[in-house]
């Protein structure tokens, strides 16, 4: 009468191991492989392209406090790394970076600074300190300081700060006028109170 062969539990065990090396293995590697990509997403270009050229992020700041010197710099915070004040993370350095790496918005359009510029007054999109700018490498996180600082900024200065911006990303904008010019008003009728006659002194 034959004998059942016994399963060789040596080799079973064998498999086993080797399975949960190989699972391991996959997980690890994906892992390791997500936070690279991670790392890599969250390394913001120096350059990003514009419609004269290659604008360099890093210089543009410095361009609007020679242009705006009244500007306020909040940069009177404290680098982790060193210990010491960081004076070139300014504020407008961390507008720039809020505006196109945070917000991802097209750099050569009033419309859109004006929108970030909403953003630090607190009547659009809402702003997280764990993404801002700064927060990185100050001790203090910046956001509250910053919003402050363009809160104080009265309307000339604003528009001031929006016109600089999207004049040094695009020097040229007539090239790429996005907004229509408005149409020529037609006269209003002896009423007054036509759609036609509303439109247009909304336009004016």
């Amino acid at each position: 009468m034959l004998k059942s062969r016994k399963p060789q539990k040596p080799v079973i065990l064998s498999f086993l191991l080797l399975a949960v090396t190989i699972t391991l293995f996959i997980v690890l590697g994906g892992f390791v492989e997500g936070l690279e990509i991670q790392g890599l997403a969250q390394t913001p270009p120096s350059e990003i392209s514009s419609p004269s050229g290659r604008v360099r992020v890093s210089e543009v700041w410095k361009k609007v406090y020679e242009q705006l010197p009244n500007l306020p710099q909040e940069n009177q915070y404290l680098s982790k790394e060193t210990g010491k004040v960081a004076e070139d993370n300014t504020l407008i350095s961390r507008l720039i970076r809020y505006h196109i790496y945070v917000k991802a918005r097209p750099t050569q359009y009033r419309f859109d600074w004006k929108l970030t510029l909403a953003d630090y007054l607190g009547v659009n999109e809402p702003m997280l300190v764990l993404s801002y700018p700064g927060q990185e490498v100050l001790k203090e996180n910046p956001l509250i300081g910053d919003q402050k600082a363009i809160q104080q900024l009265n309307r000339v200065e604003r528009d001031a700060l929006v016109n600089t911006l999207a004049g040094l990303f695009n020097p040229n904008p007539a090239s790429i006028d996005p907004i229509p010019s408005a149409p020529t008003p037609k006269p209003p009728t002896p009423s007054g109170n036509s759609p036609e006659s509303g439109g247009a002194q909304g336009l004016k």
